[in-house]
């Protein structure tokens, strides 16, 4: 009996082992994704859009560490700082994944005492939030930063970061957007007048920032319930706020009997002036919208902020227009570099982070609902033939294909079915077919057949890859 158990419990735990195998919880972490061949088809035709506008600017490029040393990160983020994922202590150093690209690029300034560079950065950042990933809020998610650090004639380069925003989004044809602009000491200097104390600037400056998505009565109601801020001083801050326009509304705000009286305030709005002289030169102030109730919640921006929300999505299955919300947004931070540098040196700097996740979600959406068919390869002709026993003829043609450069592929079968062959590229959206048979291979030619139309040429073997070349460009 004793040896029968103890083949029964032998047999059991063997069976116990089996079933382990498979008790995997098939899922990505909360707040991340994967993406498909469709999916990465369409991230890249939006990177590509991206990337070549940030080059048409003169940008470098540059890479830094996915994670950075915590006391790096840390206190750069104000309230944020709280969403920062911290590693484990690993070799004596204590290691946080970064947050986003600005801080890991003044650190990488300071650290090589740059003090004049143009760059993009596009990236993989992590935030320990709360995902709503229909809305395109992620816990991992690309950011795409263009930056320009250095010593410039004011406005110039803060003109430039607007022009690009607006470059992209036209080009990625997202639909109605706006550039919402304000400037960091046009607000810390409405807050001095309306009788804000400067310990309460930040908290209030977060209620404030609330104003796109809540009305105003609810963000008052906050300030001086939650906040404890006079129900004077919040009147006061809303005559302001609730302000938007472009140089008329610049120049009313200059005459302003408090504001002008105000030193932060009124230099701030000598910029703006200044600013949007030069936007309408690059003709664009159509878009672009002066908003005092834009605050942008991170702690580092010192002048200029801007943010570029699209309008709403058409869509005909919702009632209501939808505001996807920023997809854009960035400004000026003279001080972060100054942070890092030991001997406090500044690096005047001004940024964009374009919002690629958000602009994803949207295009694929659109996609979607549009049933266009989307390529995963850009494979420009497949090599079949037309009888059995070619396979060595068909892998002799497509390895010439690869050698000079053309995107091709075959099946991987000895004798495949001509139809087989042809379904697949109907299928794929391969343009192209390059067929050998015996009879071409006799006359030195190669028959082309054209997918959409079915035409078929004989092209001698020699002019091939010249014909391929030309019939894909025009595609």
């Amino acid at each position: 009996i004793a040896k029968e158990v103890a083949k029964l419990l032998e047999m059991k735990a063997q069976l116990g082992e089996d079933e382990g195998k498979h008790k995997f919880v098939l899922k990505t972490p909360k707040g991340t994704r994967d993406y498909g061949p469709k999916q990465m088809a369409i991230r890249e035709r939006a990177f590509s859009a991206i990337i070549s506008c940030f080059k048409r600017h003169g940008a470098e490029v540059i890479d830094t560490p996915v994670f950075e040393l915590k006391e790096t990160l840390t206190g750069k983020y104000g309230e944020d700082s709280k969403l920062i994922y911290d590693l484990k202590d690993q070799g004596g150093e204590l290691l946080s994944l970064r947050y986003d690209l600005t801080v890991p690029f003044a650190r990488y300034l300071a650290m090589n005492k740059i003090t004049n560079i143009k760059r993009y950065h596009i990236a993989k950042v992590y935030r320990r939030d709360n995902p709503a990933m229909t809305r395109g809020r992620y816990r991992e998610f690309y950011q795409c930063d263009f930056d320009i650090a250095g010593q410039f004639d004011p406005m110039i380069p803060d003109a430039e970061c607007l022009k690009i925003v607006h470059e992209i989004l036209s080009d990625l044809q997202l639909g109605d957007f706006v550039i919402k602009v304000n400037d960091r000491r046009i607000l810390d200097g409405m807050f001095a007048v309306c009788g804000v104390p400067d310990s309460k600037f930040r908290t209030i400056c977060s209620s404030v920032d609330k104003l796109d998505k809540v009305p105003w009565e609810e963000v008052r109601s906050e300030m001086v319930g939650e906040k404890g801020l006079s129900p004077e001083a919040a009147d006061r801050i809303g005559e302001y706020v609730q302000l938007h326009g472009g140089l008329d509304l610049i120049e009313r705000l200059l005459q302003d009997p408090k504001l002008s009286q105000n030193k932060l305030a009124k230099e701030g709005l000598g910029d703006m002036k200044l600013l949007f002289e030069y936007l309408t030169l690059f003709g664009i102030t159509g878009k672009i919208s002066f908003d005092l109730s834009l605050a942008r919640g991170l702690d580092y921006y010192t002048g200029v902020i801007f943010e570029a929300v699209l309008l709403h999505q058409e869509n005909e299955h919702v009632e209501e227009p939808v505001s996807v919300g920023s997809v854009a947004g960035g400004g000026r931070y003279d001080g972060l570099v100054g942070m890092f540098d030991p001997k406090g040196r500044k690096v005047p700097c001004v940024g964009v982070s374009i919002g690629i996740e958000r602009i994803f979600s949207i295009l694929e959406q659109r996609l979607e609902a549009s049933e266009e068919k989307i390529r995963t390869t850009e494979t420009q002709v497949l090599v079949a033939s037309a009888q059995k026993k070619l396979l060595e003829e068909r892998l002799k043609l497509i390895s010439e294909l690869w050698d000079a450069g053309i995107k091709a592929e075959m099946l991987y079968k000895k004798n495949p079915k001509l139809l087989n062959q042809l379904q697949y590229c109907e299928d794929t959206g391969i343009p192209l077919v390059a067929i050998v048979g015996e009879q071409e291979l006799k006359d030195g030619v190669v028959k082309l057949r054209i997918v959409a139309t079915r035409e078929e040429v004989n092209v001698r073997r020699e002019s091939l890859v010249e014909e391929i070349r030309i019939r894909t460009s025009q595609c």
